[in-house]
């Protein structure tokens, strides 16, 4: 049940660099337990698939938009390399969306 009084997270993952569909599941429970600790409450992780990027990028920032979100957490930077040089793709995601991304580095 999502915790309504606290700011709520998004995350976005690529596919790819996970070995099977069990690990991605694994990874939104941890990023759950992430956004508890930090003082959110977890929202939807979107996947990207490397056949269809930047389609999962694009919902992530139409919902940032939507809803009016701040923040976004990815387990590292290599996630955002299909949208583009992650760098460039996290300086132009923040000026646009207003919203910042948090690392969290699974165990």
């Amino acid at each position: 049940m999502t915790d309504y009084t606290r700011p709520l997270l998004l995350g976005y993952a690529r596919r790819d660099l996970y070995l099977s569909d069990q690990h991605v599941e694994r990874l939104k429970v941890e990023l759950t337990t992430f956004a508890a600790v930090e003082g959110f409450a977890m929202g939807s992780t979107y996947v990207e698939q490397r056949e269809t990027a930047p389609a999962a990028f694009s919902a992530l920032v139409e919902s940032l938009n939507r809803y009016e979100l701040t923040a976004v957490v990815i387990p590292d930077w290599r996630h955002l390399a299909l949208i583009g040089e992650p760098e460039r793709v996290k300086r132009e995601f923040e000026r646009v969306t207003g919203a910042r991304f948090m690392l969290y580095d699974t165990p």
